[in-house]
């Protein structure tokens, strides 16, 4: 079994679900260590910027450079900034086969990818940080399909989200269009996120 222990203290810490389970929360709704559940000072407006990126960041686990990258990409965008670092973050490739049911979380899934399990449009690609496009199709390589961590995920999986179409039978999905705002976690403020960025350009 998979150690998640440093998972669950960062989720706990953060008082945020970042394997959008909800598990990590379930038995100690509190920060880790002696003093996790006692009253803390209210955090400042910075502290506060920093704990919804630090939620949204791990979340996706991206670490701080790449995170910061792509963020200068939302920038540049014609979309509005936050929608555009969304639709960034979740055209990943790491990110869709976790979407699509192929791994239970990202960091499985981001393990698949760099093992050589997944194909992009019939090619494979080992890089899970690579940029999805709609209409792309990810695929479990078919000498893969046994695995056993892919066939579990596939039965733990009850549905998937509205922008992916997933053919289980033949472990392969469509990236179909962009996510919506309502479709992605309501309980992370992008607003507070590029107020952070924006005080560091």
């Amino acid at each position: 079994m998979r150690f998640t222990g440093s998972d669950y203290k960062r989720s706990r810490r953060l008082r945020f679900s970042t394997l959008e389970t909800g598990e990590e929360l379930k038995k100690r709704p509190y920060g880790p260590g002696q003093h996790g559940n006692s009253r803390k000072r209210k955090p400042s407006e910075y502290g506060k910027q920093l704990i919804e990126k630090q939620k949204l960041r791990h979340m996706y686990g991206v670490n701080e450079k790449q995170f910061r990258r792509l963020f200068m990409l939302a920038l540049k965008s014609k979309e509005v900034t936050g929608t555009a670092f969304f639709h960034i973050l979740e055209s990943r490739l790491d990110n869709l086969v976790f979407r699509m049911g192929f791994s239970r979380t990202r960091r499985g899934s981001k393990q698949l990818v760099n093992h050589g399990h997944i194909t992009v449009n019939g090619k494979k690609v080992d890089i899970g940080s690579y940029i999805c496009s709609v209409n792309d199709v990810i695929a479990v390589k078919e000498k893969s399909r046994n695995l056993k961590v892919i066939q579990e995920a596939i039965a733990s999986t009850s549905q998937n989200v509205g922008y992916v179409d997933v053919n289980v039978e033949e472990l392969k999905g469509t990236y179909t269009r962009l996510p919506e705002r309502s479709e992605l976690p309501q309980d992370i403020n992008e607003a507070q996120v590029i107020e952070y960025y924006n005080r560091l350009l």
